[in-house]
Formats: C-alpha cells, sequence, structure tokens
C-alpha cells in the first residue's frame, strides 16, 4: 500500500464482524471515510463456526445497513448468513483490508496512527494455528491514520484455556468443524453448552464414539429447547456416555485423565474437544489505555455513546459486555454502530468549524 492521503481516514474499525461492519456502514452513510481491518476474513468467526450450523434466531434478527436477508428456513443457516454479509459489503462498497493484524496503535484523539502486519493464517484448518514464520512476500507491514477507531473485536478468537497438561496436543481443539474426521475414533468432547451438545451430537451421529464431560450435574440450563432432549436421551439410552462433576486432569496421547465423582478414570481417546467458552482480547484493550471493571472486565465506556475512557476510541459488539459474553449477540451488537456513528457525526463536524 502506498503512503499518503489514501492512508488517512475518519475513522478505522478494528473487526470485521457484523458489528464491526454495521458500524462501518453508519459510519459511511454519514459521509465520514471509514476502512475496516481484520486479521482474519470478513465475519472469521462466522465463518469457523461449525459448517452445519443453524443460527437460534430469525434472519431479520441478524440484518445490518438495512439491507433484507433473504432465507429459505426459518433459522439461518452459517451458509446464508456468509453470503449475506458478503453482499452487504459489496452493496455499501466497504473498504476491507483482510488479514491485516493491528501490531500498534499510537498518537491520540484526532490523529490516531495503526500498525498492522499482513497476516496468513491456517483459513481451512481453523483458527488455532497460525504461521509462526510468515515469508517475507507474505508478512508485510502497513500503516494508517485515522482521527477516530472503533474496536468491535469480538471474543471467538480466544478459547478459555484449561491449563493442564496435555492441552497442547495436536489432538486437542479448542473449535469445531465438521464430525467426518473423527468416524471410527473415540472423541471426549469438554462442555455442557450449546456448542458442546451439538459437536457431540454430530460426532456421535457420523460414527464416532463420543464421551461428553462436564463439571455440572447435568448439561448446562441454557442449552437450546430443541437440543437438549437430543443430548439428553442419547445419554439415557448410552449412546453417548457422560460424565458430569467430573474434570479432565491430563490429556495424553492416546487417554485422558478424569477425576470424577467416583475416583480417578482413564479413557482411552483419539481426539478432544475442549469447548470450554471463549473471551475478548482483554490485554489488546488495555494496551490502548481503555479502563476494564475489575469484576467483569467491562470497557469503561459512555453508555449512550459507546465512547470509551480514551477520546476518540469506541468499543462495539460483544466486547461491551466484558466477561458477560451473553449478553450480546449480533441481534443486539449490531445496533451500537448507530449510537457510535451519531456521535462520531456530531464530533468531526465540531472539528471541522
Amino acid at each position: 500500500m502506498n503512503a499518503g492521503t489514501q492512508n488517512q481516514f475518519d475513522v478505522l474499525v478494528i473487526g470485521a464482524g457484523p458489528s464491526g461492519l454495521a458500524s462501518a456502514i453508519e459510519t459511511q452513510k454519514r459521509g465520514l471515510k471509514v476502512v475496516t481491518i481484520d486479521k482474519g476474513c470478513l465475519v472469521n468467526s462466522l465463518f469457523h463456526y461449525p459448517a452445519n450450523m443453524t443460527f437460534f434466531t430469525t434472519p431479520e434478527l441478524l440484518e445490518i445497513g438495512d439491507i433484507p436477508f433473504p432465507s429459505a428456513h426459518q433459522k439461518p443457516t452459517r451458509g446464508e448468513a456468509l453470503e449475506y454479509y458478503r453482499k452487504v459489503a459489496e452493496r455499501y462498497q466497504l473498504d476491507m483490508r483482510q488479514y491485516e493484524r493491528v501490531d500498534r496503535i499510537s498518537g491520540s484523539d484526532g490523529d490516531f496512527t495503526v500498525s498492522t502486519t499482513t497476516v496468513r493464517t491456517d483459513i481451512l484448518g481453523g483458527l488455532e494455528t497460525h504461521h509462526s514464520s510468515p515469508s517475507s512476500q507474505e508478512e508485510r507491514q502497513h500503516e494508517y491514520r485515522a482521527r477516530k477507531l472503533i474496536v468491535a473485536t469480538g471474543y471467538y478468537d480466544l478459547p478459555n484455556l484449561m491449563n493442564i497438561p496435555g492441552e497442547d496436543l495436536p489432538k486437542v481443539f479448542h473449535y469445531y468443524r465438521e464430525p467426518h474426521p473423527f468416524f471410527d475414533c473415540d472423541v471426549i468432547v469438554i462442555g455442557g453448552k450449546n456448542s458442546a451438545a451439538i459437536a457431540a451430537l454430530e460426532l456421535w451421529r457420523h460414527g464416532a464414539r463420543v464421551t461428553i464431560v462436564h463439571r455440572r450435574v447435568g448439561m448446562g440450563g441454557h442449552v437450546k429447547y430443541w437440543i437438549r432432549p437430543d443430548i439428553e436421551n442419547r445419554i439415557k439410552n448410552g449412546e453417548i456416555k457422560a460424565y458430569f462433576q467430573s474434570l479432565v486432569k491430563e490429556i495424553l496421547p492416546e487417554q485422558v485423565l478424569l477425576e470424577t465423582p467416583q475416583g480417578e478414570a482413564r479413557l482411552k481417546n483419539d481426539f478432544v474437544f475442549a469447548l470450554t467458552g471463549y473471551h475478548p482480547d482483554y490485554e489488546f484493550l488495555l494496551n490502548v489505555g481503555v479502563q476494564l471493571t475489575r469484576d467483569e472486565c467491562r470497557p469503561l465506556v459512555n453508555q449512550e455513546t459507546l465512547e470509551t475512557n480514551v477520546p476518540g476510541i469506541y468499543v462495539a459488539g460483544v466486547i461491551v459486555a466484558g466477561s458477560k459474553t451473553s449478553e450480546i449477540f449480533i441481534e443486539n451488537g449490531r445496533f451500537h454502530g448507530q449510537r457510535i456513528a451519531a456521535d462520531l457525526e456530531k464530533k468531526l463536524a465540531a472539528d471541522q468549524r
């Protein structure tokens, strides 16, 4: 990218998920020059959802930019959502820079400098594998200047680690994509929420021998009503094994060591899905000076405008809720862009007087 005015923007959005895209659209509608940067692809988190996933909501609640979301289903599929957000980006001709990692933010309100590096991730393999030493042709630095910043980085890129021996073995995954590679294998699914239930059912239906391990007394209370009877019946019938009130203590190449109410158990094992949840990148926020609440790691923001304690830096989407990631979804996070854009229009217009 050439240096100069083409690298200068009114607003730079970090994160090209639905909330980031909505923020870019609403800001662009107000005549401001906007660029959106993401270390992955467009709606990167949605891309890495399970291949056969169906949303828990209806299409109209996923809409952004006043663009209708057509779907043949009452609840849209992952594939339909990916196509929808591609069409929205094309419709608004959004200036997007995919596969760029933000390395450093400097400057202050009115004149921020954002330094990035082109990254190449294992796009098809998942979020977890990154080339640590990309070729010189792949690794390129970029620099942008912007008057205001919107951080909409989501949370799906950072799994909640268990910090147990063997968690870094190649057979351990923190994301579930599809069941076929695990046919005729012994698979443990750690967790008791929707993602764990869906993965366990799909794996079992495609020929895996599945065991669920969960620290609670049963499946989580928020498992969707149409999923709960399915997973509970499979467990009751012995088709899927389950260890409740149990913890994984160590993952070995061919076994998994559990701590159960009946004592220690060693299970034969080929693969582990540690679906223990995800969290926002708190360190990124702290590094730019955003203050977080001590109890829930919520960024300190003006509730009306979503501007943080750092003048000129706004937040949008799930990171507004800190560790309470279940409070904000696409359905409500998509409206953050309107609040932010209204404040940006007012402040940037005042600066030009």
